[in-house]
């Protein structure tokens, strides 16, 4: 124990080069790599969701944040109203409204096997 508080307090022991900065640059390095993989990423997913709310229009087919699809009747205000069946319609919240509902592509039929 005292040989390593001898060698933390020997003046010829080696210093970082940079200084008691050391520390300080690769927690800024994390964080800019940080930023770019996760921060920056997710306000652009912010920002286009945002515009999509924006410009809900009747017709759109939306999903809500429970999993209903339907197609947007009319907006007013915070509130979008969304048929999902023949004279059904919901009111919901502008901000449950998860995204533009993309349906699942149908996979090609395969053709038979030929003998």
């Amino acid at each position: 124990m005292l040989a390593l508080l001898a060698q933390a307090a020997d003046p010829n022991s080696q210093q970082s080069p940079f200084g008691s900065f050391g520390l300080l640059i690769p927690a800024a390095l994390f964080f800019v790599i940080f930023y770019f993989i996760v921060m920056r990423p997710q306000a652009r997913t912010q920002r286009e969701h945002k515009s999509f709310i924006d410009k809900l229009a009747k017709g759109d087919e939306v999903v809500t944040s429970g999993g209903v699809v339907g197609r947007v009747d009319r907006v007013a205000g915070d509130l979008v109203f969304v048929e999902v069946a023949s004279n059904v319609k919901l009111r919901v919240l502008k901000a449950q409204i998860s995204g533009a509902y993309k349906a699942a592509e149908q996979p090609a039929a395969e053709e038979p096997a030929k003998k």
